[in-house]
C-alpha cells in the first residue's frame, strides 16, 4: 500500500507521521463499520469512558491476555480505563498461535481474559474476579458487587460485542514487531475500538495507555477545544503525558517505536498496521 511520510516538530520533539495516499479506506468504504462501533459505545455507556485514577499505580505493567470483541475481556478493559491503569496487551484472537499457548502454559486452559500481575505474582481468569482484584489491589474504593459485574456489566458488554459482528475475533497472519507498539486509548472510544480490533486480529502486542475523560470539559471535541481553549489544562496522568508528547489529546494515538511513527487518525492507523505488519 502506497503512502507518504511526514515529519513534524511538536513541543520541540521530532515526530515522524505516516499518511496513507488513499487513507481512510477502512472507514470511508464501509461506513457500517464505524456506525456499529458507535453503537457498541452506546451499548456500554457510561463504562469505559471516564477515568478516576487508582490510588496506586503498579510499578510494573499489568499483563492482559484477551480478545478485543470478547464481552468478558471488554468488562476488564472498562475497569482499566476507569482506574487509569496501563497494561501490556497480548491479543489472543481465535485461531491465533502467538500468545494463546502462553496462556495455556501459565493457567492450564485457553480462556480469556487472563490477567498476570508481575507486581504480586497473581495470575487469574474470570472477569468478575479480575475486576475485584484490580479494585482491591490498586483502588481507594470498592468495586461493584460481583453479581452486578456478571449481569449488568456483562450484558452491556455482550450487546456491544454483538453489534460488531465478530470484528477483532479472528487471527490474521502478521509479522511480529521487535518492540511492542504503544496505544493511547479509552475503552468506549468508537475510533480507538477499530484500532484495537486490528491489533488483535494481527496479534500485535501493545502497551495500552488509558486516557479516559478526566473532567466534563474533556467531552468537547479536540479540534474545537483547541480553538476555544488554547491554554486548556489537561488532567489525568496519561492525558497530560500525551499532550506533552504530541501537543494534542485525542483517541486513538498509536506510536510505533520500531519505525518512530506516531499517528492520531484511526483510518491512517488501520492502513499503517495493515501495510507494515499484515502478511
Amino acid at each position: 500500500m502506497a503512502g507518504r511520510w511526514k515529519g513534524s516538530c511538536v513541543n520541540g520533539l521530532l515526530t515522524t507521521h505516516y499518511s496513507a495516499s488513499h487513507g481512510h479506506k477502512d472507514l470511508m468504504t464501509n461506513p457500517i463499520n464505524l456506525a456499529s462501533s458507535m453503537l457498541a459505545t452506546v451499548a456500554a455507556l457510561p463504562r469505559g469512558l471516564m477515568s478516576r485514577p487508582a490510588a496506586e499505580q503498579p510499578a510494573a505493567l499489568l499483563e492482559l491476555y484477551e480478545m478485543e470483541n470478547c464481552p468478558y475481556c471488554r468488562v476488564v478493559r472498562e475497569v482499566l480505563t476507569t482506574l487509569d491503569l496501563d497494561a501490556m496487551i497480548y491479543p489472543c484472537p481465535k485461531g491465533g498461535m502467538r500468545f494463546r499457548p502462553k496462556v495455556i502454559e501459565l493457567g492450564g486452559k485457553a480462556q480469556f481474559p487472563f490477567l498476570v500481575d508481575p507486581n504480586t505474582g497473581t495470575q487469574m481468569y474470570e472477569s468478575a474476579d479480575i475486576v475485584r482484584y484490580l479494585y482491591d489491589t490498586y483502588a481507594d474504593r470498592r468495586s461493584l458487587p460481583s453479581f452486578v459485574v456478571k449481569t449488568v456489566n456483562a450484558t452491556g458488554a455482550s450487546v456491544a460485542s454483538a453489534v460488531r459482528f465478530g470484528a477483532g475475533m479472528q487471527a490474521r497472519e502478521s509479522q511480529l514487531p521487535g518492540l511492542a507498539l504503544q496505544l493511547w486509548s479509552f475503552e468506549s472510544s468508537p475510533y480507538a475500538r477499530l484500532v484495537r480490533e486490528r491489533l488483535c486480529e494481527l496479534e500485535l502486542p501493545y502497551q495500552l495507555h488509558n486516557i479516559g475523560k478526566a473532567k466534563v470539559s474533556d467531552f468537547i471535541l479536540p479540534g474545537i477545544r483547541r480553538r476555544l481553549l488554547p491554554n486548556y489544562e489537561h488532567k489525568g496522568r496519561n492525558r497530560v503525558a500525551l499532550f506533552e508528547r504530541t501537543g494534542a489529546v485525542q483517541a486513538p494515538y498509536l506510536y510505533d517505536p520500531n519505525t518512530d511513527v506516531g499517528l492520531f487518525e484511526s483510518a491512517d492507523i488501520l492502513d499503517y498496521l495493515t501495510s507494515h505488519y499484515a502478511v
